[in-house]
């Protein structure tokens, strides 16, 4: 299992500072939703930790080695990322982008080797896409390219798999298949760290949650040691009543009210 550690991490745009001061270490082959309010720099630390962004301070390691210490290839055979803006290239099928997955582990020329091919059908399977396999992705609806992006990181194969906001375009019953596949992902001995902005199923859905607000983490742990009407009150302005959910047992949130003024 891979263990991702942040210390002191200070991250932004330019001389704008989103994250500050952060340190976080997320458990290894659980499940970890980000959860916080707009703008509170959940996605900002999450292309950090997929090295998409460089922290301005602080130091980011991957089982125990700083990422400077390591090469972009390297580091993309060990995570796997999937972000909230997804392009959609033209001429590009489906089993070719998910093909891009094995890219990390390519020879110099490129070729998928007989073990690429097999993770690139394996994760075509999982994501039930194989009827689709020859469509233009440009050609398929928001959830269908949505579940050929996350085949696409499947067949990558990474100890650690970041998805930010992943449930975005799918209907219902792919939500669930998705967030259920987290936790298989999990269970596979894998690191999954997620954006969820539905709290209820982060609660249901993930093992560890870390709450962000305004730059800062400012709780984490298991969903019914974090999540509190006093919690929800401080981070998400929303008074609620917090029970206990009747499937799983987990923490449920039932909103009452908005407590931010009104202009």
């Amino acid at each position: 299992m891979s263990i991702l550690q942040a210390r002191q991490l200070d991250i932004g745009y330019g001389d704008t500072r989103i994250v500050q001061g952060l340190s976080f270490t997320p458990p290894a082959g659980k499940v970890t939703a980000l959860i916080g309010p707009n703008g509170c720099g959940k996605s900002t630390l999450l292309k950090t930790f997929a090295h998409i962004l460089k922290p301005s301070a602080g130091e980011l390691t991957l089982d125990g080695q700083a990422y400077a210490s390591l090469s972009s290839r390297q580091l993309a055979q060990q995570i796997a990322f999937l972000p909230q803006v997804l392009p959609v290239p033209e001429g590009v099928s489906v089993r070719q982008l998910v093909a891009y997955g094995r890219s990390p582990h390519n020879s110099l020329w490129g070729r998928l080797s007989g073990s690429d091919q097999s993770h690139v059908s394996r994760a075509m399977q999982r994501l039930e896409l194989e009827v689709l396999a020859d469509r233009a992705l440009a050609d398929l609806s928001g959830g269908q390219r949505q579940r050929a992006w996350l085949a696409m990181v499947l067949a990558q194969n990474a100890p650690v798999v970041l998805l930010d906001e992943p449930t975005t375009y799918l209907d219902i019953s792919h939500q669930v298949e998705l967030l259920d596949l987290m936790g298989e992902l999990a269970a596979e001995g894998k690191t999954v760290i997620t954006v969820l902005h539905d709290i209820n199923q982060a609660c249901r859905y993930a093992d560890h949650l870390a709450v962000m607000r305004s730059g800062k983490l400012v709780a984490d742990g298991a969903p019914g040691a974090v999540i509190s009407a006093e919690l929800m009150r401080q981070v998400f302005d929303v008074q609620v009543q917090v029970i206990n959910e009747p499937v799983s047992g987990t923490p449920m949130c039932l909103i009452e009210k908005s407590l931010r003024t009104q202009a």
